[in-house]
Formats: C-alpha cells, structure tokens, sequence
C-alpha cells in the first residue's frame, strides 16, 4: 500500500468510528395501535432527522409491552392502560408518566347489524345485546389496552364474560389488525381502536356502529423505563424522545396525521 494512501485510510476510518459512536438508538415498546395505526410510520423520521437517534418500536399489546419493559427489554413503553401504566411506575420500572394523545374506541360490527345496535351512543347496552344474542364477537384476547377496555366494558355491562364465554365469543390472541380480520371474515362484532380501524383496508361488510360514547376515550401514555432497575436503559435518549412527543413539535406532528382527510390521534400532553 502506498505511504501516501494509508494515512488517508486510517483518517477515513477514525471519521467512521466516531461518527458511529455518535449514532443512538433506543427501543420502544409500544402497543400494536400506534404501528398498525401508521403512526410511527410518520412521526419518527421527523425525530430521528430532529435529534439522530433512532428508533426501534417493538409493538405489542399494552399487557406484552410493560412486561417486556419490566424484563428490561425497552427504554421507552407507549401504550394505553393508565391503571396498568400507573402500576408499572408504582412497582418502580418507570420513571414518571405522561398523557401524549387521544383519541377512541369504536364497536364494530357487520352492517347487516343482527343484534340491531347501530347508531346508538351507548356502548354498554350494545355489548348487553351482544351477549344476549350470543351473536359473534371477536375479542383481542392478549392483554392489551385494548382487550382491557373491553373486559372493563362487560363489567359495566353486568356481564361475566369468564362464565358467559362461549361459541359466540372468540379470542384470538392476536394485534388489532389480525383480529379485525377475523371479525371480518366471520361478520364478528369487535372494539377496536380508532385509530387502526381508519388504516384497516380489510373491512369486508364491517363498519363503526356504536361511537361517541365517553367509555370509550382511550388515552395513550409514555414511560422511561427506570435505569435504575436496568441500568443497560438509554436515560438520555429515551428521556429526548419523551420530551419531544409532549413538545410542540411532536405534538404537531401527532396532530397532523391523518388518513383520508381524518385525524388519527389528539395531542394533549400535560403541561
């Protein structure tokens, strides 16, 4: 190798190194409705070109997701259980939580409507008809946000799901996009969220049928998982992503998503 050209290869190679060192990356453990949704898809380019930090989400249900950030598998979990999430920092995984977005569930459910609970704003009496009927309905099944909203649904309904479960009732185990294809192919009812409904391409004779009722909000929190209980966690980078979700930069860019013409998620950071 020429005397003159290996200095430049060894400079080339301690400019690649560093700039290397400098590159960040984190892990997000997120519920499956902010991927399916596609709203990662279009707010974290506008972070990572922000700040250089990447990000990986690994998208889970809620329940899936703050066990994965108790093992120490995530420095940041986004999801949407506040009673779930409240624990997690109560039990010391977590450091602080905070409100990021908004938006709602919705019942869906065959347009043919069996059970005859269309256009009604009363989430509870539909889910009553529902299981009196015994007409098809698909559950998430997987501890998610979701499926935990549903289970405290039935139980404003008056109804044990454990013992009334039956043919009728179908747990799959699965995100919300594999479960809206189930309903779909089997004209189920099912709560989904808003927010991966509007991105579902899939619907078949499925529609909303029962919104607007205020059970149904459905908010979304953020958590830096405490590096004190695993100190491998990213506090800096993950803390930044923190920040810049409630900023109004990313609360702007929360806001400006859309499909269709129609806005996915609320921001509503708390102050």
């Amino acid at each position: 190798m020429s005397r003159f050209l290996r200095p430049l290869l060894i400079a080339a190679a301690c400019v690649l190194g560093l700039s290397g060192a400098r590159a960040e990356s984190i892990v997000v453990s997120s519920t499956t409705s902010t991927e399916q949704s596609g709203l990662f898809g279009y707010i974290l380019p506008k972070f990572e070109s922000e700040t250089g930090i990447t990000v990986k989400v690994v998208a889970l249900g809620t329940g899936q997701a703050l066990d994965s950030a108790r093992r120490g598998d995530a420095d940041v979990v986004f999801v949407h259980d506040r009673a779930a999430e409240e624990k997690f920092v109560a039990e010391g995984y977590g450091i602080g939580r905070r409100d990021v977005m908004y938006n709602d569930f919705v019942l869906v459910g065959p347009k043919s409507d069996p059970t005859k609970v269309a256009g009604g704003h009363d989430i509870v009496a539909a889910l009553q008809k529902i299981e009196s009927a015994k007409a098809p309905f698909v559950s998430r099944g997987d501890k998610s946000g979701t499926h935990a909203a549903e289970l405290r649904l039935w139980k404003l309904a008056n109804v044990d799901i454990d013992q009334a479960k039956g043919p009728w009732y179908r747990d799959s185990g699965s995100g919300m996009g594999p479960a809206l294809n189930m309903a779909a192919s089997l004209g189920a009812y099912i709560l989904a969220d808003r927010g991966t409904w509007l991105s579902f391409k899939n619907r078949q004779e499925l529609a909303i049928l029962v919104e607007g009722d205020r059970r149904l909000f459905n908010q979304y929190g953020v958590i830096l998982v405490n590096p004190e209980r695993h100190p491998h966690v990213k506090r800096e980078a993950g803390q930044r992503f923190i920040d810049w979700l409630v900023s109004p930069t990313g609360q702007q860019a929360i806001a400006d998503y859309r499909i269709g013409g129609e806005q996915l998620f609320f921001p509503n950071a708390d102050k």
